[in-house]
């Protein structure tokens, strides 16, 4: 992995600039719609994303894993 300017940005989030780039949504929409899923469990969410989104699975994973821990922690 090269050095980008987010090299201090680590784990999920370090995917958010490509994810963006890649799939044209900002990475608050894709957060939005991975807690109005009425899916709960990581994997199954993963999957979401994967088919009715056409995410990649390190994409969708990291999206879901940042989401997760950020509402874990509420």
């Amino acid at each position: 992995m090269t050095a980008t300017a987010n090299a201090s940005v680590k784990g999920p989030a370090s995917y958010f600039p490509s994810i963006e780039k890649k799939y044209g949504r900002p990475i608050a929409e894709w957060k939005d719609l991975i807690r109005s899923s009425p899916l709960t469990k990581h994997m199954e969410l993963v999957g979401w994303l994967k088919t009715e989104h056409g995410l990649g699975h390190g994409h969708a994973n990291a999206l879901v894993a940042h989401t997760l821990a950020e509402d874990s922690g509420r």
